[in-house]
């Protein structure tokens, strides 16, 4: 359903006054001044109205492992599955919202997404099908799994730590919240 203004079809963007210089304008007066008026066409419509400029969206199914709840939701291809799961008021989990922590990885059961920005995973990790929510496009419907941040990390960065994983100390945890 577009909406068109009955008198015209373009709408008033910028009125604006400036002086004139009469360096550039000898034939105006001292102090005259002119106005500019810039004018855009405007048209008005709903989603289902767009046609072929909608974007396409996808269904996509998060199983949270560590809430042990299921999420469906749909999302349009140019935009964050995590962003716009947070304006259909889907809690996920998140930390850096910039693809370079592993707080929202998942593990892809079905379907394909596209990440460039995915710094917090390797190709390696990539290729074995995991994905980060934060900066992940939907390319397909979707079906995918959270994953323990711990446990990514160790995938990503593991073989890098000569002494295996880093314990968990819940008390210096504890402490460093508190500061906050």
């Amino acid at each position: 359903m577009a909406l068109i203004f009955p008198y015209t079809s373009c709408t008033l963007l910028q009125r604006k006054t400036l002086p004139t210089n009469r360096r550039y304008s000898p034939n105006f007066r001292r102090g005259a001044t002119t106005t500019c008026e810039y004018r855009i066409p405007v048209e008005v419509s709903s989603p289902a109205d767009r046609g072929s400029l909608a974007v396409p969206s996808h269904k996509v199914t998060v199983h949270d492992r560590q809430r042990g709840v299921v999420h469906e939701f749909e999302v349009p291809e140019d935009q964050y599955i995590l962003h716009s799961a947070e304006s259909q008021n889907i809690n996920l989990p998140f930390a850096c919202r910039h693809g370079c922590c592993t707080s929202c990885a998942v593990r892809v059961k079905s379907g394909d997404l596209r990440q460039p920005q995915a710094l917090g995973i390797s190709a390696e990790l990539k290729s074995q099908g995991y994905a980060l929510l934060c900066v992940g496009f939907p390319t397909s419907d979707l079906e995918v799994e959270t994953q323990d941040e711990d446990e990514v990390y160790w995938l990503q960065f593991g073989r890098y730590f000569a002494r295996g994983p880093i314990e968990r100390d819940d008390y210096a945890l504890e402490l460093a919240m508190g500061d906050e």
